[in-house]
Parts: C-alpha cells; sequence; structure tokens
C-alpha cells in the first residue's frame, strides 16, 4: 500500500512541480523558455495493441478532447502508442520539435502503475536514462528518443478515482437482480506490480459493495500475469456462481481488444458456466467514458497552471 501511495504522490509532485522545480526528472531540455515564449503540445500515450478497434477507441479519445484542450492555449494534440505500431511516442516527438515545440505534455492512459508507467515511459523519452530498460526497449523494437522539447508526465487514470464510477456504471447497466448478483472484475495485471493492482480492484470492489449493495465479488487476471490464462476467469465465475444465481463479468480493461473480451474472457466464462446461463457478460471496457475525456482536459489545464 505504501509504494502505491508514494507512486501516486510523486506523480502528483511530477505534475505541479514543472515550473518551480526545473531541476526535476520531470523536465527535458530547453529551460530557458519562458512562459511567454512556450509553444506547448499533449502527447496522449496508450499502451498500444494489435487490434484496430482497440487503438481507434483511444484515438478517439483525442479527437473528443482536442477543441476543449486547444483552448487552454495548447497548440496541438497528438496520441502515441508505446509499443507495437505508429504512431509511436518518440515519432510523434520528433514532430514536435521539428514543428518547434518547447513544451510537451505526456499524459498516459493506463490503469495504474505497471514498468511500462514506472520505467517504459520515461526511459523513451529521457526522463531517466536505464541501460537494461533501454536494452529491453531496444530488443522490443521500441525506440527512446529525448525530445528537444521539455517534457511533464501527468498522473495515470487511478488517481481521480473516477475508475470507480465507471465499474459500477457498468455494472448497473447490466444488472437484473441485485440480490441474486455477485460481480467477477476481470484485469490486465502487472507481475512486479501485482500488489497495487490487487489493491486497485479490491478498491473498485469495495467501492460497487457500498454503491450498489453487492455482497459478493470474485477477482481474475487475463494478461501477462497468469500468461493469459482463461482459468482464473473461470474459476473467479464459478465462485460467484456456487454462492449466486448470476454472474456479472466486467473487464476492467482501457479499450477493446478482441483477443481478451471476445477470446480470453469469453473463454473462461464458458468453462466456468458450462450451462451459459448464469453469466451477465458485455464485452465492453473503461472507454468510452464522458468522465475520463473531461479529466484528460482537466489534467492538461491543471499541469499548464
Amino acid at each position: 500500500m505504501k509504494l502505491r501511495l508514494f507512486i501516486i504522490v510523486a506523480s502528483s509532485l511530477l505534475l505541479f512541480s514543472c515550473n518551480s522545480r526545473p531541476d526535476t526528472n520531470t523536465r527535458t531540455q530547453n529551460q530557458d523558455e519562458t512562459e511567454g515564449e512556450a509553444k506547448i503540445g499533449v502527447l496522449i500515450v496508450s499502451h498500444g495493441s494489435h487490434s484496430p478497434n482497440w487503438r481507434q477507441m483511444l484515438l478517439d479519445v483525442e479527437t473528443r478532447v482536442e477543441a476543449e484542450i486547444l483552448k487552454t492555449g495548447v497548440a496541438e494534440v497528438r496520441s502515441a502508442f508505446m509499443e507495437y505500431t505508429e504512431p509511436s511516442i518518440a515519432s510523434q516527438l520528433k514532430t514536435f520539435d521539428q514543428e518547434g515545440f518547447s513544451e510537451v505534455i505526456i499524459v498516459p492512459l493506463f490503469l495504474t502503475v505497471s514498468t511500462h508507467t514506472a520505467d517504459d515511459i520515461q526511459n523513451i523519452v529521457g526522463m531517466q536514462s536505464n541501460p537494461d530498460v533501454q536494452g529491453k526497449l531496444k530488443e522490443e523494437g521500441i525506440e527512446v528518443y529525448q525530445p528537444e522539447a521539455s517534457v511533464t508526465l501527468t498522473p495515470l487514470l487511478d488517481f481521480p478515482g473516477y475508475l470507480k464510477k465507471n465499474v459500477a456504471r457498468r455494472y448497473r447497466d447490466l444488472s437484473q437482480d441485485k440480490g441474486n448478483e455477485g460481480v467477477v472484475l476481470v484485469a490486465y495485471g502487472s507481475k512486479p506490480y501485482e500488489q497495487q493492482w490487487t489493491e486497485l480492484i479490491v478498491e473498485i470492489g469495495k467501492y460497487l459493495k457500498a454503491q450498489e449493495e453487492m455482497d459478493h465479488i470474485s477477482y481474475a487476471w487475463c494478461g501477462h500475469i497468469v500468461h493469459f490464462d482463461s482459468k482464473p476467469t473461470a474459476r473467479a465465475v464459478e465462485q460467484v456462481l456456487s454462492v449466486k444465481e448470476k454472474a456479472v463479468v466486467i473487464p476492467i480493461l482501457v479499450a477493446v481488444d478482441e483477443k481478451f473480451q471476445e477470446g480470453n474472457i469469453v473463454e473462461g466464462i464458458q468453462a466456468g458456466d458450462p450451462s451459459g446461463e448464469g453469466v451477465l457478460y458485455k464485452p465492453d471496457a473503461v472507454l468510452p467514458d464522458p468522465e475520463i475525456d473531461r479529466w484528460v482536459i482537466d489534467i492538461v489545464a491543471e499541469t499548464l497552471k
């Protein structure tokens, strides 16, 4: 718990100290730029996926927030994927440099801490220089690029608390009879940060219990933390159906990737409920969500202050 709290607090300090402490690692170069001369860009960063549908759901965030962000004095809004596809973080930062931007605010659309948010992104943009991390990135074909523009990194999606409201809303959309239902929350997970991911989904579960009067919630991983195995989802479904008539399964994933929402999770549901009658499920994701769009706009405005 202490580690996760430290990371959240540290993220807040990164956000609000960019002008008062130019020697911190939230900045890269161009420290002599004045506010009046600054040409500021925003880069919305997400993980990346082989799924075109997943990528489009993230690109749609940029489309929905761009007009409002540009009203704040930002000159341009772009999106980038950390891996698998273009536009990459490095290619977008190169474009900002070529167009004479002096400041870039990076908004990472990640649920909570992982190796990507704690190490990879910082090394990709030159905020950290870890030879081991950079060697791994090179092996994976991910380019490292330290921009001429100064870089500020904002907090992750677990910071404002919108994930709890998001999951509660999606539960209400599926629910048919609260008294006879339990919930299965399925998340991706991160092995090095399993404690922090566990705390995240347990906190979401507590919120559901309090707000929706739920009395039974089970949890499962579907990502590399369990080697993309569907059995954890099956066990979680079986556990809920052992005490309830229905299991409402909710993916806690940023966007819809067919590999997970229509593959891994469905396989787990079918194994855990062979009758096909006990599960309420929609292959959806955290996005789209107007409150998260609003948060992206607001966090950029706060960073500009």
